[in-house]
C-alpha cells in the first residue's frame, strides 16, 4: 500500500466517523417518522474529497453506523448503499465538471450540480426502499400492497429534498474549509 492509499484510507475513516456524527447529533424529527440531518454534507463531502472509491466507502460506511447506533437497523443495509451510491456520483460529477468549467465559480457549479445528481439518487434509493418495506410489512407482497407502499413512502419524498439541500449548502459552505487541509487541497483539484 502506497502512503497516497494509506492517507485516503485515513481520512475515508475520519470522513465515515464524521458523516456519522452529524447524522446522529442535530436531527430534526419528521412527520414520517424519519429525520433531517446534516450527514448528507459530510457524504457530498467524501465523494467529493476522496473521489468515488474511498468517498463511496466513508460515505456509506459512516451513514449506515448511524442508522445502526441511532435504532434504524432495518435501514442499514439500504443506507450504505444508497450513501456510497450518493457520495460515489456526486464525487464522479464534481471532478468531471470543475475541470469541464475552469472558471472561478466552476467548483460551487460543480459540487452544486454533482451535489443535485447524488441527492436525486439518495430521494429515489430512499423512496423505493421504503415502498418495499411498506408492501412486506402488509404481510402479502403484491399489486395492492405495492401501491399502498408506494403511497406511504411518497410522503417522505419533500423531506429527503429538504434533507438533500440542506446538504449541498452545508458541504458549498465547508468544502473551502477542508482544501486549506494540503493533500486534501490536491485530491479535490485533481
Amino acid at each position: 500500500m502506497t502512503n497516497e492509499n494509506l492517507k485516503k484510507w485515513v481520512i475515508a475513516a475520519l470522513m465515515a466517523a464524521l458523516t456519522c456524527v452529524a447524522t446522529m447529533v442535530i436531527k430534526c424529527p419528521t412527520p414520517t417518522f424519519g429525520y433531517i440531518h446534516l450527514g448528507d454534507a459530510f457524504v457530498l463531502l467524501s465523494g467529493i474529497i476522496l473521489g468515488p472509491l474511498y468517498g463511496a466507502a466513508a460515505a456509506g460506511i459512516g451513514s449506515m453506523f448511524s442508522d445502526i447506533f441511532s435504532g434504524y437497523v432495518s435501514w442499514a443495509p439500504a443506507t450504505l448503499i444508497i450513501k456510497a451510491l450518493t457520495a460515489c456520483l456526486a464525487g464522479l460529477l464534481f471532478h468531471r465538471l470543475q475541470h469541464v468549467f475552469k472558471s472561478k465559480g466552476a467548483r460551487c457549479f460543480a459540487v452544486i450540480s454533482g451535489g443535485i445528481l447524488g441527492e436525486a439518487l439518495m430521494v429515489l434509493g430512499y423512496f423505493l426502499y421504503e415502498a418495499v418495506l411498506a408492501a412486506l410489512a402488509s404481510g402479502s407482497f403484491n399489486q395492492a400492497s405495492l401501491a399502498s407502499g408506494i403511497a406511504s413512502s411518497a410522503t417522505g419524498i419533500p423531506f429527503n429534498i429538504v434533507q438533500g439541500i440542506t446538504g449541498i449548502v452545508i458541504c458549498c459552505l465547508l468544502l473551502p474549509v477542508f482544501s486549506k487541509i494540503p493533500d486534501i487541497k490536491e485530491w479535490v483539484a485533481k
